[in-house]
């Protein structure tokens, strides 16, 4: 069984693992975190990670980005492997992430779900041959109204995956407003859009002459990011030290 530490307990993403890991007998949570205190919790709950001194052999953080680079540094200290999902990081937090992983299993992925990470291995397989033949890579993401970042980890996570299959070529163009010139054969357009209450929408388009592929992924409920994240603690649990992704948890 493995005992989580939930950085970020009182969110969306934090309720919705602890009513997953209430009918898991392989999971369960040690303790939480959040600054709103353990109002909505049946176990012990932190305003700051620091202060936690309940043993736990995972931490899974859907916390704030503001706050990770405290998380990371509990999780150095104590030896504990880290699941990082929150998103909208800085450079030197990724920085700090990669550093970590010489002390510690850390896990990092800008989306927990099956599908996804599915996705970028095919695109990692597809996109070399698509750009080269004249395709362009367009990415369109769709989120809620309350999503901070933009664009989201997921669309500049399958960018990658395509700027990666291409030997690191390409640029990345988040606005063509006031840009009056035609598309370059190497960039990747990524366009957000914010409204309502969509949990997550990513469509990956290569747009090629007179034929278009297009490949989807729709999220309808949280859980799978949840789902994602608990399994990725399962996997983490007793790791080595370095730096896993989802990939590494799919096989």
């Amino acid at each position: 069984m493995v005992n989580i530490i939930l950085h970020g307990c009182n969110g969306r993403m934090g309720r919705m693992i602890t009513d997953l890991v209430k009918d898991d007998p392989d999971a369960g949570i040690a303790a939480g975190v959040d600054v709103a205190g353990g109002r909505l919790s049946d176990f012990p709950v932190f305003e700051d990670i620091k202060d936690c001194d309940i043993k736990g052999d995972v931490v899974i953080d859907f916390g704030i980005a503001s706050a990770v680079g405290g998380v990371i540094d509990y999780c150095v200290k104590n030896s504990i492997p880290l699941v990082e999902c929150t998103t909208g990081l800085s450079d030197e937090d990724t920085k700090k992430l990669s550093e970590a992983s010489k002390e510690i299993a850390v896990l990092k992925s800008s989306n927990m779900s099956l599908g996804v990470n599915v996705i970028n291995k095919v695109l990692s397989q597809i996109s070399r041959v698509l750009l080269e033949s004249g395709f362009d890579a367009e990415i369109v993401e769709k989120h809620h109204r309350m999503k901070l970042d933009a664009p989201s980890g997921t669309a500049l996570s399958l960018a990658d995956s395509i700027n990666s299959a291409c030997g690191d070529g390409l640029s990345y163009v988040y606005d063509r407003s006031g840009v009056r010139q035609k598309r370059s054969d190497k960039e990747i357009g990524i366009s957000a859009v914010r409204g309502g209450t969509i949990v997550g929408d990513h469509d990956v388009i290569f747009a090629g002459q007179d034929e278009v592929i297009t490949i989807s992924h729709r999220a309808y409920s949280r859980a799978i990011f949840a789902k994602g994240a608990i399994k990725a603690a399962m996997y983490l649990k007793d790791r080595a030290a370095g730096y896993y992704t989802m990939s590494d948890v799919i096989g």
